[in-house]
C-alpha cells in the first residue's frame, strides 16, 4: 500500500518539474526574440544610446580581451609543444600542424573563450542585476533598449573578439613553434591550415562560435528579465544559470564535433 502510495506524489513531483523544464526554456527563446526585435529597431543605434552601447561593448571586452589573449597565448604554446613532441616521438611529425589546428583553432580556442566570457562578466553582471532591479515591477520597452540590449550585444560581442582573436594569435604561435623565424615554410603552413579549414569545416566553426555567443549573452540576461517577487531571495540562482549556460555550451559542442567528424 505504500508503495502504490509514494507512486502520485513521484509522478506529480517529476510532472511538475517536467513543466518547469519547459517554461524556463521557453522563456528563454521569447527573450531571445525580444533581445532580436529590440536589435532589428533603429532606435536602439540612436545618438542617445550609441554612446550606453558603446560603453557596454568596451567595458565587458578589452579587459576580458587583455587577460584572455595571455592566458590563451601560455595555455597554446603548452599544447603546442606536447603535440609537437608526441608526434615527433611516434614518427608523424607532418601531422604535428593538422592536429595543432583541430585540437586549439576549432575545438579549444571557442569553447575557452565562451566559457571565460561567462565566467568573468555575464553570469555575475546578470545576477548583479537581477539583485538591483525592484522585484515584481513590469520591464518597459525603455529598460528593454537601455538596460537588457547592451549588456546581451556586450555579451555576445565580447566572445567574437574573445575567439577571433585569440584563433589568429593561436596560428601565429603554431608556426612559430614549428617552423621558428622564417618566412620559407609559410607556403606549406598556409596549405595545410587551409587544408583543414575547408568550407563546412569553417561554417561549423562560425556558427559555434555565434551560437555560444548566445548562449553567454542571452541566459543570464532572460533569467533577469523573468525574475519574481521570491526571484533575488533565491541562493541557487547563479548555479542555476551556470548550469543551464554550460549545459548549452555542451550541447553545442557535441553538435559541432559530430559535424566534424561524422
Amino acid at each position: 500500500m505504500s508503495t502504490q502510495a509514494s507512486h502520485p506524489p513521484l509522478l506529480q513531483r517529476l510532472h511538475h518539474g517536467a513543466v518547469g523544464w519547459l517554461h524556463s526554456w521557453w522563456r528563454l527563446l521569447h527573450f531571445a526574440v525580444l533581445m532580436l526585435s529590440v536589435a532589428l529597431t533603429p532606435s536602439t543605434y540612436g545618438r542617445a544610446r550609441r554612446p550606453l552601447l558603446a560603453g557596454h561593448l568596451v567595458a565587458d571586452t578589452a579587459p576580458n580581451l587583455a587577460w584572455y589573449g595571455v592566458l590563451s597565448a601560455l595555455v597554446s604554446l603548452v599544447l603546442i609543444r606536447i603535440v609537437v613532441v608526441t608526434s615527433q616521438s611516434y614518427g608523424l611529425s607532418r601531422f604535428a600542424l593538422e592536429m595543432v589546428v583541430r585540437v586549439l583553432v576549432l575545438e579549444l580556442v571557442p569553447l575557452t573563450a565562451a566559457a571565460f566570457v561567462a565566467l568573468r562578466t555575464t553570469l555575475p553582471a546578470g545576477l548583479e542585476f537581477a539583485q538591483g532591479r525592484v522585484a515584481g515591477r513590469q520591464v518597459t520597452a525603455a529598460e528593454l533598449h537601455d538596460d537588457f540590449f547592451p549588456r546581451v550585444a556586450a555579451g555576445i560581442f565580447a566572445v567574437w573578439m574573445l575567439a577571433a582573436v585569440s584563433c589568429v594569435l593561436t596560428l601565429v604561435l603554431a608556426y612559430l613553434a614549428l617552423y621558428g623565424f622564417t618566412p620559407w615554410a609559410l607556403a606549406g603552413y598556409t596549405r595545410v591550415v587551409g587544408q583543414v579549414f575547408n568550407p563546412a569545416v569553417t561554417l561549423i566553426l562560425v556558427l559555434k562560435i555565434v551560437f555560444f555567443s548566445l548562449a553567454v549573452g542571452l541566459i543570464p540576461m532572460a533569467s533577469s528579465f523573468y525574475f519574481g517577487a521570491s526571484y533575488r531571495n533565491k541562493v541557487t540562482h547563479g548555479l542555476s544559470d551556470m548550469v543551464r549556460l554550460f549545459a548549452v555550451m555542451l550541447l553545442i559542442e557535441v553538435a559541432s564535433l559530430m559535424g566534424n567528424y561524422y
